[in-house]
């Protein structure tokens, strides 16, 4: 085990050095310059801007920006955002906690709610409670996010006045579990009604087709209930396309929920790199894309991990 883990490592990190290089020539290729807000102000002279292009290391050759800013990664130093002055790192880790925060209610509401679906959907394959699963799956992957937020929006925060219509906490109370909560209802159903739709059919079709397999039919010929038998055996095997799905799915989630986030106004790493794309805001749009890496990269290997402890079979020795 801890040779594999070692082995998968030490391929993770040219992958790693290799995204990096290419997010860093790619945002230098891009139209614009985090100079932009100072030359729109005709009060400020170019002797001042261009003290500030020395400043910020933008009047070096782009490979030499980026092996500075790599040195600079490797102690831990992020820089300082070109929009706002502070640390990349207090920013990113801001946003990581708030964006944290909805990914891990998004995920356990769509298992607990999917996952069950799945399972009935295959128990009772063509019938009635399969149609509906089916229904239900195609409506939730073929929705656009922005469709559902906008509905929610206008049911629940203009119309029924029932949920604030964006923000984390209420603005003017002390933050408190119960502001957080009613917060996270809406944008916390928008991320996962997609993710509900994939894990039914995900669920369904390994159901399916471990149900077709010798050893299940052994049990139920010896008289096994068919609770035991689907809890037991059916389902844990059928589990490794679902951990897959959601080792690929919440890394992505982690690098920003986008569109939830700027709809509810949620605070997180997906309003966070928006806004650093928009000011060419290269330190933090850099220090997103190493945390992103980082969790791709360390979830694929935990993934890994998982399907020995869900198949006996599989051996990392």
């Amino acid at each position: 085990m801890k040779t594999y883990v070692l082995r998968r490592l030490l391929i993770a990190l040219p992958t790693f050095l290799g995204i990096t290089i290419l997010v860093f020539f790619v945002s230098y290729l891009a139209s614009g310059s985090p100079l932009e807000l100072l030359l729109s102000n005709q009060n400020i002279s170019e002797s001042e801007i261009e003290r500030q292009r020395i400043k910020l290391g933008l009047d070096q050759p782009v490979y030499m920006q980026y092996f500075s800013w790599l040195g600079n990664m490797l102690t831990g130093n992020f820089g300082e955002s070109y929009r706002t002055m502070e640390a990349v790192t207090g920013m990113i880790l801001k946003g990581l906690g708030a964006t944290s925060i909805l990914v891990v209610a998004s995920v356990l509401l769509a298992c607990l709610i999917a996952i069950p679906l799945g399972i009935q959907s295959a128990r009772h394959q063509s019938k009635l409670w399969d149609n509906l699963a089916a229904v239900f799956s195609f409506l939730a992957t073929s929705t656009p996010s922005f469709f559902i937020a906008l509905v929610l929006l206008y049911l629940f925060s203009v119309k029924l006045q029932l949920l604030p219509i964006g923000g984390m906490y209420t603005v003017g109370t002390a933050n408190s579990f119960l502001s957080l909560l009613a917060h996270l209802i809406m944008p916390c159903l928008v991320l996962s009604f997609h993710m509900m739709g994939t894990l039914i059919q995900f669920t369904r079709s390994s159901m399916l087709e471990v149900m077709r397999e010798d050893y299940v039919r052994t049990a139920k010929a010896k008289g096994l209930q068919e609770r035991v038998l689907i809890v037991k055996h059916v389902l844990r095997n059928s589990l490794i396309p679902v951990v897959t799905y959601l080792g690929m799915e919440i890394p992505l989630l982690l690098g920003g929920a986008v569109v939830t986030e700027q709809v509810f106004s949620w605070p997180g790493i997906g309003k966070l790199m928006i806004q650093s794309i928009s000011a060419r805001d290269y330190p933090v749009i850099m220090g997103v894309t190493v945390l992103v890496a980082l969790a791709v990269l360390i979830f694929n290997l935990i993934t890994d991990l998982v399907y020995g402890l869900l198949d006996p079979r599989i051996r990392y020795d």
